[in-house]
């Protein structure tokens, strides 16, 4: 099992890996979670998927076990940004906009994480070592691009994996119900992990 982040400047160097993630993130996000999203030709994407942004992917053999998204909160697409502050500017309709504490960051030490998914094909015997390898490759994509912190929506059992996986996070915004799964945004403190 071996982690890749991929960059608009690096897909040539890995083949079919970054098709391979997105007809995962279809899989899970379409297809498992039944959320109506955009997809062509077998993959899920959306207008947050710029070169602005990372992909982190856990992967054997050709085969996607989880992955997740990293975008810088200075990011610019047309009248989009990034998730969770298109989100509280009302451009979203499907999150809240009151889903963060405060204003959303930006600020280039600052990258936000989604798209985060573990696929349903994962066997159980190594669900806990893919989490690990996709949480460390994450953290090291996002301080490589010179984050600090990563912020994102996740499920609001968050608190559950937080320590096992050493991550340090703070909520950053209140529990809501989206989809039918309790969401929660948070903060993760990357400056512990820095040396």
């Amino acid at each position: 099992m071996q982690t890749t982040t991929l960059s608009f400047e690096n897909l040539h160097n890995h083949g079919e890996l970054f098709a391979n993630l997105f007809r995962a993130r279809r899989q899970s996000f379409i297809v498992q979670n039944k959320w109506d999203l955009p997809e062509a030709m077998g993959m899920e994407y959306d207008q947050y998927d710029t070169p602005a942004s990372r992909w982190v992917a856990v992967h054997e053999f050709g085969e996607v076990y989880a992955g997740i998204r990293l975008t810088p909160t200075t990011a610019r697409c047309g009248i989009y940004t990034y998730m969770i502050r298109d989100a509280q500017m009302g451009l979203l309709d499907s999150i809240p906009q009151d889903l963060l504490y405060g204003p959303a960051p930006v600020d280039e030490s600052v990258w936000e994480s989604s798209r985060v998914f573990v696929s349903h094909t994962t066997p159980q015997k190594i669900r806990r070592r893919v989490h690990a390898y996709l949480i460390g490759e994450m953290t090291k994509a996002a301080r490589d691009n010179g984050a600090s912190k990563v912020i994102g929506l996740v499920p609001a059992v968050w608190t559950r994996f937080a320590d096992r996986l050493g991550l340090d996070i703070e909520p950053a915004g209140r529990v809501m119900e989206i989809d039918g799964i309790d969401n929660q945004c948070v903060s993760i403190d990357l400056t512990r992990k820095l040396h």
